[in-house]
């Protein structure tokens, strides 16, 4: 496994040259730019440890305003994608839980994401396609001020997927492939 700082550097590359470069989400550039982006790679395998730490990202969020969004990576965990739904659906709950529905949110990124209705080998899938597996935790004031000052933010998804199918399955694996590097 690389170290941490690898794997750091892999995921701001990807999200330069995915997610900013080609505006899958056109609210992470201001956040990546500012670096108000914090990333913690989460090495431990055992779910209560995993979910323990989601909970101390969220606090660590609650006492430093200057961080805008925190990229949870699973490098050495949850490779697979229907182990990490369930892990994604089990999160969600404990921040009901813990008292953080309305202030975060979790978006999902994986390796082998895979829409419900795409093949494996859609290039749309890209749009949630990472390095590593990830959770993302998001400010949810910050989505909506972000929300209100955009553009049939509706649209987004169906945009992304249009954008990564016209792009193609192979520029979409590069891209993903270049993170590595």
């Amino acid at each position: 496994m690389p170290d941490t700082n690898t794997i750091i550097n892999q995921t701001k590359k990807w999200l330069s040259n995915v997610i900013i470069d080609h505006t899958l989400c056109p609210f992470a550039k201001r956040a990546y730019d500012n670096n108000r982006i914090h990333y913690a790679v989460i090495e431990t395998t055992d779910l209560q440890s995993q979910l323990e730490q989601i909970i101390m990202q969220c606090a660590a969020l609650d006492n430093d305003a200057n961080k805008e969004t925190s990229l949870l990576i699973f490098p050495l965990a949850l490779s697979d994608f229907e182990d990490y739904l369930d892990v994604l659906e089990t999160a969600t709950a404990l921040l009901e839980k813990q008292g953080y529905e309305g202030i975060y949110q979790l978006a999902s990124f994986h390796p082998k994401y895979c829409f419900a209705n795409a093949t494996l080998d859609d290039a749309s899938n890209y749009t949630n396609r990472s390095p590593y597996p990830m959770l993302h935790i998001l400010r949810e004031a910050s989505v909506e001020t972000a929300l209100e000052g955009f553009p049939n933010p509706e649209n987004i998804p169906a945009r992304n997927i249009q954008l990564t199918k016209g792009l193609g399955l192979n520029v979409m694996k590069g891209l993903l492939a270049d993170c590595y590097k």
